[in-house]
Protein backbone atom coordinates (compact mmCIF):
# COMPACT_ATOMS: atom_id res chain seq x y z
CA UNK A 1 0.00 0.00 0.00
CA UNK A 2 1.65 3.12 -1.40
CA UNK A 3 1.52 6.71 0.83
CA UNK A 4 -0.97 8.06 -1.10
CA UNK A 5 -3.66 5.67 -0.49
CA UNK A 6 -2.96 5.78 3.26
CA UNK A 7 -3.55 9.56 2.92
CA UNK A 8 -6.50 9.46 0.90
CA UNK A 9 -7.86 7.13 3.56
CA UNK A 10 -6.41 8.90 6.91
CA UNK A 11 -8.42 11.63 5.27
CA UNK A 12 -11.74 9.98 4.51
CA UNK A 13 -11.92 8.43 7.59
CA UNK A 14 -11.12 12.17 9.40
CA UNK A 15 -14.15 13.56 7.59
CA UNK A 16 -16.45 10.82 8.14
CA UNK A 17 -15.68 11.06 11.82
CA UNK A 18 -16.10 14.64 11.49
CA UNK A 19 -19.51 14.48 9.94
CA UNK A 20 -20.49 11.98 12.58
CA UNK A 21 -19.28 13.94 15.79
CA UNK A 22 -22.39 14.95 17.08
CA UNK A 23 -23.90 11.80 16.76
CA UNK A 24 -20.91 10.07 18.66
CA UNK A 25 -20.63 12.90 21.30
CA UNK A 26 -24.34 11.76 22.46
CA UNK A 27 -23.05 7.91 22.73
CA UNK A 28 -20.68 9.54 25.53
CA UNK A 29 -17.59 9.27 23.27
CA UNK A 30 -15.40 12.18 24.05
CA UNK A 31 -16.61 12.55 27.69
CA UNK A 32 -15.18 9.59 29.30
CA UNK A 33 -13.67 9.32 32.91
CA UNK A 34 -9.73 10.07 32.20
CA UNK A 35 -10.31 13.02 30.24
CA UNK A 36 -9.90 16.73 31.43
CA UNK A 37 -12.10 19.54 31.31
CA UNK A 38 -11.51 22.87 32.55
CA UNK A 39 -13.76 25.43 32.47
CA UNK A 40 -13.18 29.35 33.17
CA UNK A 41 -15.33 32.30 32.52
CA UNK A 42 -14.19 33.26 28.78
CA UNK A 43 -12.46 29.59 28.33
CA UNK A 44 -12.30 26.06 28.07
CA UNK A 45 -10.19 23.42 27.86
CA UNK A 46 -10.54 19.91 27.04
CA UNK A 47 -7.80 17.14 26.92
CA UNK A 48 -9.32 13.94 25.88
CA UNK A 49 -6.78 11.50 27.15
CA UNK A 50 -9.06 8.12 27.58
CA UNK A 51 -10.89 8.88 24.41
CA UNK A 52 -7.79 9.12 22.75
CA UNK A 53 -6.04 6.02 24.24
CA UNK A 54 -9.36 4.30 23.55
CA UNK A 55 -9.36 4.70 19.79
CA UNK A 56 -5.47 4.50 19.55
CA UNK A 57 -6.36 1.03 20.99
CA UNK A 58 -9.33 -0.21 18.18
CA UNK A 59 -7.40 1.49 15.18
CA UNK A 60 -4.13 -0.81 16.32
CA UNK A 61 -6.59 -3.93 16.57
CA UNK A 62 -8.33 -2.80 13.39
CA UNK A 63 -4.82 -2.43 11.71
CA UNK A 64 -3.49 -5.62 12.98
CA UNK A 65 -6.74 -7.56 11.83
CA UNK A 66 -6.93 -6.32 8.31
CA UNK A 67 -3.34 -5.89 7.42
CA UNK A 68 -1.91 -7.76 4.50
Amino acid sequence: MNITRILIVVGVTLMVLGLLWPWLSQIGLGRLPGDIVIERENFRLYIPITTSLLVSVVISVLWYLFRS
